[in-house]
């Protein structure tokens, strides 16, 4: 990965097409991420600015987002300065990593006003600032920084802006063949000895004297340069670097970027560049713009982090019950193995019973033949001496239906156990592939449980009929195939969505979706597509050779008072699959 300001320089040239488009609504899914729909000339497009601190980026997308009920304080900030307003600038300052919008807008009096939105892609100091340009202050931040946090610049309202320090390096697109050598030559002289013949020397040459420059981009001149090789000749290294150095600037000046991510075979780590990586040996993907390529790169990561924060407390919560149930299991186990010896109470009452006159009152003990025994051998029987003769042979008749009793009790206990046990894995999966909008689902679902209290959400129940949004997969022949990602998808998918002649597909024995084949006619490949669905949502996606029951939805039902999502089913019939990503990837996908 390098967002650098190369990546940077090619998106700004990218998105000027949105220049005299206008802003129709702002949105904010979430708290570090900002959505701007823009009717721009010819199309409607929807602009994504992230600070997110792991992946803060800028592109066009085509990904649905889900928003929050009440839009963020900052949000509304946003639409009362920005929504309607007309995009009059996307800039980028040098070559750095900050992009400009400058927007026009009429204010509550009629009156034009202008504003800037300022992105910066810094990593964990990322910020999205809208600015009054006119007053050089800030309105407002996405992110606040204060004096304790910063003491170069403050990021609060009605503060002045101040843009990141300066690195006060040459601007790569300006530089000419002489002052190209100089710098480089002056890089040298400055290199300890031995160092000037290592490539990654020259690679921390170029970031450190050129502006917009990441060690990836450097890296791959200085391959270019060397020719592969390991080492350089200081003397000659400068003269060896210009013409990679100066087509790559050719190609910036003239707006011939080429998006690309390549993926190392060795560590299966993708990286994204806007010129081919030839020092990275592995598979390269092109797109044709910089938008495509980011969210390509970035729209599933960011998306998987946003949800691994958003799930943290349900997956502790989750994995606490679990480990509850896994004790309290060991615990009835324990109790079962004394209830087994249930049978024993009853022959000691029988053995005292036929052995009655034998018996006095205040005796501790006695000793009778166990005529249960093949042997016949004698066996001590431990008395109350307390108790007459048949009030001891009563209390281990009673020993005896209380353990027969409990036998029964706990076999009971343990089955709700194990019950609850899958419940809770086939929800923990459920979160582990899980989109934003089934967290939600998911969450409601452990409410009316009683997992979770309803806190702060009145007048937000759901309706009983509400109708999930179901991913919705095309198969290579044409064929519908839903997938349920949660129990409430599972439920409404099999029981109300499916007829009686759809199949039905499920993982044997392992949590995972409902898959659903929605015609009762297809072909062998519409059939293992589903299996791969099935076997890829499910606990065992990391698996080869999966087991994926399939029958039709009539012989699938749900008994009365099971757990939701709980199905029982028969006549099926067993494929084998391994789970293929790219396979999956490459179906067609819509939601309904």
């Amino acid at each position: 990965m390098s967002f650098d300001g190369l990546v940077v320089h090619c998106l700004v040239r990218e998105l000027q097409s949105l220049v005299g488009g206008r802003i129709n609504k702002i949105q904010m899914p979430t708290e570090n991420d900002i959505l701007l729909q823009v009717r721009a000339p010819g199309r409607s497009v929807k602009l994504l600015l992230s600070a997110n601190p792991t992946y803060p980026r800028v592109h066009l997308t085509e990904e649905s987002f889900l928003n929050p009920k009440e839009a963020p304080m900052f949000c509304m900030l946003l639409r009362k300065h920005c929504e309607g307003g007309i995009i009059e600038s996307i800039e980028q300052p040098g070559l750095e990593r900050i992009i400009h919008f400058g927007i026009r807008q009429r204010d509550e009096l009629g009156d034009l006003s202008t504003k800037k939105i300022i992105v910066e892609i810094m990593g964990r100091h990322s910020n999205i600032i809208l600015t009054d340009p006119g007053a050089d202050t800030i309105i407002d931040g996405i992110h606040h920084v204060t004096p304790a946090i910063s003491s170069y610049r403050i990021v609060m309202p009605g503060s002045a802006y101040t843009a990141p320090p300066e690195q006060h390096k040459a601007m790569p697109l300006e530089v000419a063949e002489g002052q190209f050598a100089a710098l480089m030559t002056e890089a040298a002289e400055s290199a300890e000895p031995g160092d000037g013949a290592a490539p990654r020397f020259w690679e921390g040459a170029l970031v450190q004297r050129f502006s917009g420059f990441s060690p990836l981009a450097a890296r791959e001149l200085v391959h270019r340069a060397s020719g592969g090789g390991a080492v350089l000749d200081p003397a000659a290294a400068p003269a060896r670097l210009w013409p990679p150095f100066a087509e790559l600037m050719q190609r910036l000046r003239g707006g011939e970027a080429e998006p690309v991510i390549v993926e190392q075979t060795a560590s299966g780590k993708a990286f994204f560049s806007i010129l081919p990586l030839t020092h990275i040996e592995g598979e390269t993907r092109r797109y044709p713009t910089v938008s495509e390529l980011l969210e390509a790169y970035y729209s599933d990561k960011a998306e998987r982090d946003t949800v691994k924060q958003r799930v943290s407390d349900l997956i502790r919560l989750l994995s606490n019950e679990r480990a509850k149930n896994v004790k309290k299991l060991e615990k009835l186990q324990e109790t079962m193995e004394d209830a087994r010896g249930a049978d024993r109470f009853r022959i000691l009452g029988e053995l005292l019973t036929a052995s009655m006159h034998m018996l006095r009152k205040g005796e501790k003990q006695i000793e009778v033949i166990n005529y249960y025994d093949e042997d016949q051998k004698p066996v001590v029987i431990e008395l109350d001496p307390l108790l007459t003769p048949s009030e001891n042979a009563q209390r281990y008749f009673k020993k005896y239906t209380k353990s027969k009793n409990s036998l029964i009790a706990v076999e009971e206990q343990m089955n709700q156990a194990h019950e609850e046990i899958r419940y809770l894995d086939t929800l923990l999966q459920q979160l582990a592939s899980a989109s934003l909008p089934d967290i939600e689902e998911i969450r409601e679902e452990l409410m009316e449980m009683g997992y979770l209290r309803a806190r702060g959400r009145k007048g937000t129940k759901k309706k009983a009929n509400a109708k999930p949004v179901l991913a919705c997969y095309t198969s290579s022949e044409g064929i519908p195939i839903y997938v349920g990602k949660n129990n409430t998808q599972n439920e409404y998918l099999t029981n109300r969505l499916a007829h009686a002649g759809d199949t039905w597909l499920h993982t044997k024995d392992i949590p995972g979706s409902h898959v659903v084949i929605r015609s009762p006619e297809f072909g062998e490949s519409t059939l293992h597509e589903a299996a791969q669905l099935a076997a890829y949502f499910s606990q065992a996606k990391e698996s080869s050779g999966v087991p994926v029951d399939y029958t039709l939805i009539k012989h699938v039902r749900k008994p009365s008072g099971a757990k939701p999502g709980f199905v029982i089913y028969d006549h099926q019939r067993t494929l084998f699959v391994t789970p293929d990503s790219e396979r999956i990837k490459a179906l067609p996908v819509a939601s309904k």
